[in-house]
């Protein structure tokens, strides 16, 4: 019998046989095509430090250097408050003296890094206050990482909102941002009418902390239409940074009359 020749072959194969390799050609195309984009637009805007723009091998990543300055919040920590233990006490779920003695109304918060100088100040800065939206992404997938074990039992994450005249001169929310990048990790849905901030408050970065909880108290509300979102949600809230707890503690107390089933906090960084 006469060998078929390979273009033969293909036309005599069944239509299903022809269709998957059309599918397979065209997905190897795609992504041939993608690595070519890709590597033009290194050529372009070449990959470079989220902190410092040094030179770096891939985008959206740190040098080694910034990377070195970084203080990552791990265990052992304070399994209500997240801020770690000087020394490891060999036994989980321990709570901070903190936490035992002024309890917050979140369950559970954690964050990624401490917030001091450096890469983690400059990186939140900028995306607070520089337009770079660009670092929420990055920073939503640490988030996502160091939150896994809220995000695996939550309903919804809720960025802490801003008061629509903050809003209207930032135009931007730099928490609803990090949300979306969150979900985006995870898989969650986020809600960024959820809550609302209802009344203006000053900036909280010179009070104390007994001031800081009295400028935002009343500050957060779930309105009546939104109320149906909320109620028996397990809520992530996400912010981007944690000073006194003061914002999410308020911002959780809302969320909880709301009828929530239980609010944990998740940020970029925290002051320890």
């Amino acid at each position: 019998m006469e060998t078929q020749e390979p273009a033969t072959r293909e036309l005599l194969a069944p239509a299903r046989w022809r269709s998957a390799a059309a599918v397979l050609r065209a997905g190897f195309v795609a992504r041939a095509s993608l690595r070519a984009l890709s590597r033009a637009a290194d050529l372009v805007f070449p990959p470079a430090c989220l902190a410092c723009r040094q030179a770096t091998q891939t985008h959206g990543s740190l040098c080694a250097a910034c990377w070195s300055k970084l203080r990552f919040i791990e265990r052992p920590f304070c399994e209500r408050l997240g801020v770690p233990f000087p020394i490891d006490l060999g036994n989980e779920g321990l709570l901070s003296p903190e936490a035992v003695a002024n309890p917050p109304v979140y369950a559970r918060a954690r964050a990624v890094a401490h917030f001091e100088d450096g890469p983690v100040r400059d990186l939140l800065h900028r995306l607070k206050y520089g337009d770079r939206m660009e670092l929420a992404k990055p920073l939503g997938a640490w988030m996502a990482r160091a939150g896994t074990e809220l995000l695996v039992d939550a309903d919804l994450i809720v960025p802490v909102p801003l008061h629509r005249g903050r809003l209207f001169a930032r135009r931007f929310n730099q928490s609803q941002a990090l949300a979306q990048a969150i979900s985006a990790a995870c898989g969650v849905p986020t809600d960024p009418l959820g809550l609302a901030r209802v009344r203006p408050t000053q900036s909280q970065t010179s009070l104390t902390a007994s001031q800081r909880a009295i400028n935002v108290q009343g500050a957060f509300k779930v309105k009546s239409d939104m109320a149906a979102r909320i109620e028996g949600r397990a809520i992530v809230l996400v912010d981007d940074v944690m000073t006194s707890g003061s914002t999410v503690n308020a911002a959780s107390r809302a969320l909880l009359r709301a009828k929530a089933a239980r609010v944990d906090v998740l940020v970029f960084a925290r002051v320890v």
